[in-house]
């Protein structure tokens, strides 16, 4: 593993892995409300080569975190995080945002999706339940993604783009030792299709404390869909997980 890690001890069997690149502006609060009203679940931050002091921030904290000396982007600040969840053993693995938008009290009811159903991923889903808030940029293209999903593995997804997921055990050493692809929607339905079992839980994700997300800007997200749509539709035909 890259970087350097805090010293940790395990005290619970689900880790939230925080990817945090220039988080300064968030990360604080992120991050104390976690070990103020959710110390029943364990953290661990992934600091991506940020230029904005966030590392400065963390140590000072005394956070748990692993420093990356250069910035990998999210596939290897996630597979990071896998692999420190792997070699620490941990029963399951949360994708947590470090900019606020993630809300930790669904963590719990995602946690007992996984148990009651023996579930490898659980996904959050903005859908379900509760009134749509998407802009309407990232409502079309989320819409074209599950329907690319439900026409490629025949599981309907409500909601594949929400970053907030949790892995179970089997998906933990899978990213961290296996699969070097990102995170994201074309790599969850390349999953399904090669047997992964899939839920959903109702979410709502925040506006981020801070800094500016890469796809609010319409081009971004633009590309975004048509790589996501490209790679669902078309590469996954040649590509596995093995």
């Amino acid at each position: 593993m890259m970087g350097g890690a805090a010293s940790h001890t395990k005290n619970s069997e689900v880790l939230l892995i925080i990817p945090a690149y220039n988080e300064a502006e968030s990360i604080e609060r992120v991050v104390d409300e976690l070990i103020k009203d959710y110390s029943f679940f364990d953290y661990v931050i992934i600091t991506d080569g940020s230029t904005d002091g966030t590392d400065r921030i963390c140590d000072k904290r005394g956070y748990n975190v692993v420093h990356l000396p250069v910035n990998l982007g999210l596939n290897g600040c996630f597979r990071t995080g896998m692999k420190y969840a792997s070699m620490m053993d941990y029963r399951y693995a949360v994708q947590f945002d470090g900019d606020g938008q993630h809300r930790p009290e669904y963590i719990a009811s995602m946690y007992e999706k996984a148990k009651e159903g023996d579930y490898d991923i659980v996904l959050g889903s903005r859908f379900i339940g509760i009134k749509n808030e998407m802009g309407g940029l990232r409502n079309a293209g989320s819409k074209l993604i599950r329907t690319a999903i439900r026409l490629t593995t025949g599981t309907r997804m409500t909601d594949p783009t929400c970053g907030l997921r949790l892995y179970n055990r089997r998906m933990i050493d899978l990213f961290a030792w296996k699969l070097n692809f990102a995170p994201e929607p074309d790599t969850i339905s390349l999953l399904v299709k090669n047997g992964a079992r899939v839920a959903e839980v109702p979410v709502k994700i925040s506006e981020r404390d801070g800094g500016e997300s890469l796809y609010i800007n319409p081009l971004n997200a633009v590309r975004y869909m048509l790589r996501m749509l490209t790679s669902i539709l078309l590469i996954q035909v040649f590509r596995t997980n093995d």
